[in-house]
């Protein structure tokens, strides 16, 4: 199963749920009204939730990006090869 059916199988789950418990007067589940004002806005409180988490963990992933330097200076001899094949090829810079 790929992160896309988990996530999407996980969202039906949770929409279902929540549509079963707003509308539960029309099934038969009475629920509190403090319950019921909670539920209302819950899935703005979920994407507020997810979009903070989706942020932090890219903001966590940049902060401790590893840099590559044998890489680094692989692609600057590279790069160096490239614009010297190029040179006497005639191309100027």
């Amino acid at each position: 199963m790929t992160k896309l059916a988990q996530w999407m199988w996980g969202l039906a789950l949770l929409s279902s749920t929540w549509a079963a418990l707003t509308m539960g007067p029309t099934l038969g589940l009475e629920l509190p009204l403090t319950c019921r004002e909670v539920l209302w806005p819950l899935p703005a409180y979920l994407l507020v939730t997810v979009g903070c988490f989706a942020l932090g963990t890219v903001g966590y992933r940049v902060a401790t990006f590893h840099d590559c330097e044998d890489a680094a200076l692989e692609l600057q001899t590279q790069i160096q090869e490239a614009r010297a094949d190029l040179a006497r090829r005639g191309l100027r810079f």
